[in-house]
């Protein structure tokens, strides 16, 4: 199966972060990971968070996999809270090299409604990585799964999203929302998405610089 072919399945499903906070507790102390993080995604959308490390990002997305509980709040798809992981939600990671690509077309195959990214293609040379930048992309307009994508790299959310959600650390928190409406498909090395990118570098080394100050 190539990952141009279009793929039959369920239609993709509609995604509600309601008010999720998250503590890790360790030995001698307690990380506040997530504080009252909300969120709505739609029907088809593509949503790309991103932030420093330790902001909570991955946590985010487990929490909406499945795979970690809330300590407060909750996670809907389509209006049925999401309690354990399930074969509609699909969570996707870091793998080395033409075997991300394979991976990619794996997790597709079960037609999952939601496809979950972290940080993908983090661990891919320049070339591989935006040639999976052009598949996904491809992929999507297709089929419009829903897709939350994880990554710290601002320049691959401007080239991959919809709208992109800026995380902040210590504990993580939802900061600011910046839609991008260049037409698809995107060339990672325009002007635009630089442009984008720069804006997205800006708020984000704003957010983390106020953080820093109000919790010293």
């Amino acid at each position: 199966m190539s990952l141009q072919e279009e793929l039959k399945g369920p239609p993709p499903a509609k995604l509600v972060v309601d008010h999720v906070s998250k503590w890790f507790r360790q030995k001698r102390q307690t990380v506040h990971a997530l504080d009252d993080v909300s969120l709505e995604v739609a029907e088809g959308e593509f949503i790309v968070i991103v932030g420093p490390s330790g902001c909570g990002k991955s946590t985010l997305l487990d929490i909406i996999a499945g795979l970690e509980k809330p300590d407060k709040g909750q996670v809907m798809a389509d209006n049925q809270p999401v309690l354990n992981p399930g074969r509609h939600r699909l969570v996707m990671f870091q793998e080395s090299g033409m075997k991300q690509r394979v991976a990619l077309a794996r997790a597709l195959a079960p037609n999952p409604r939601v496809l979950l990214m972290d940080e993908p293609f983090a661990a891919l040379d320049a070339m591989t990585r935006e040639q999976l930048y052009g598949d996904i992309q491809r992929i999507w307009e297709k089929r419009r799964k829903t897709i939350i994508f994880v990554t710290h790299n601002v320049r691959e959310a401007a080239c991959l999203a919809d709208r992109v959600m800026i995380m902040s650390p210590t504990p993580g928190r939802l900061r600011e929302m910046f839609e991008v409406k260049l037409p698809r498909p995107r060339d990672f090395n325009s002007i635009e998405i630089a442009q984008h990118a720069a804006k997205l570098t800006a708020a984000l080394k704003g957010h983390v610089e106020h953080d820093a100050v109000t919790n010293a």
